[in-house]
């Protein structure tokens, strides 16, 4: 077991990161398709095919999930990964040919680094081409390479968010998620209620508490933007798709556990959910490890990211 999404047979990932331009893109790969659902919370999503992941609808299966930095530019990089499959035959087939089922979604980081410089097909190609199992990369990479945390006062007083993983077994079931964490609130610890990485007091040596702030102060409106966490999770069980819907839904209790607020008018909080189907399982079950591992890779992100341009992350005030 390597703690990561790649724990579950089957899942690949790949990951490009620009440090210049502080962006990237991270790609969850199953070329054999696997049973998927979607959740998505918070009010500024910027998705695609997530309506083919319907229960209701046509496609049983998704081969990919491209999570982007760029906002809605960085949809882009998920022509890029379908480029990848359909070169290889992986898709869903329609006679002529197979088309991959890439679903995607992106988070705003056009406010660290080089905003001209985002995601694109050739980033989506490339990091699928990297793609596989083992370790993953954690902190300052793919999909959070620009991500930031706690901006409820704007970008001034915020601190690096990142990409982090984890993983569950459970006899033969496993469970697994990555996030790309770039939250208006606080990253706290679940099982202490510390704050670890959020908006910073005027001193920028200590924490401003953005829950306590919020119970205090009036906050102008639209000022805090720049946001959306990103997460998939996968696990080896069989699920249908409207199982794997509800354990995208379940997963979002990791996000409340771990980030302080979560799901605000200005994020677009979205979980992805894919199930390979090598083992029997009960989806509550199923559900509740999801959120473990989700709130278990929100803290990992934080705790291994880098300060850059000026943001500190949590190492830095430790």
């Amino acid at each position: 077991m390597y703690n990561a999404i790649t724990d579950v047979d089957g899942i690949l990932v790949g990951q490009v990161s620009d440090r210049r331009a502080l962006t990237g893109c991270t790609v969850v790969l199953c070329p054999e398709g696997a049973a998927a659902g979607v959740d998505v919370r918070g009010s500024a999503p910027g998705t695609r095919e997530t309506d083919a992941l319907s229960p209701v609808n046509l496609v049983d299966k998704a081969h990919a999930v491209v999570l982007a930095g760029g906002s809605a530019f960085g949809l882009d990089a998920a022509g890029g990964v379908m480029a990848y499959l359909e070169e290889r035959g992986w898709g869903f087939d329609v006679g002529v040919t197979k088309v991959p089922i890439v679903a995607a979604a992106v988070l705003f980081d056009l406010g660290v680094g080089d905003f001209r410089v985002r995601p694109d097909r050739a980033m989506g190609y490339r990091a699928a081409e990297l793609a596989a199992g083992g370790p993953v990369a954690e902190g300052n990479v793919g999909a959070g390479c620009g991500a930031t945390v706690g901006k409820v006062l704007g970008h001034g007083r915020c601190m690096k968010g990142g990409l982090g993983t984890a993983s569950l077994q459970v006899g033969e079931l496993k469970v697994g998620a990555l996030v790309a964490v770039n939250a208006l609130g606080d990253v706290v610890d679940p099982a202490s209620g510390r704050i670890v990485a959020g908006a910073l007091a005027e001193d920028k040596k200590t924490f401003l508490d953005t829950e306590a702030f919020l119970r205090t102060q009036p906050l102008t409106p639209g000022g805090a933007m720049g946001n959306t966490t990103l997460g998939v999770v996968a696990t080896n069980a069989r699920l249908t798709k409207a199982q794997a819907g509800k354990v995208a839904q379940m997963a979002h209790d990791g996000y409340a556990r771990a980030i302080r607020p979560v799901h605000t008018m200005l994020d677009g909080d979205t979980i992805f959910s894919l199930a390979t189907g090598r083992v029997e399982a009960d989806v509550n079950q199923v559900g509740a490890l999801a959120a473990q591992a989700t709130a278990q890779a929100v803290l990992r992100a934080v705790q291994a990211a880098e300060g850059v341009a000026g943001i500190p992350a949590a190492r830095d005030l430790a």
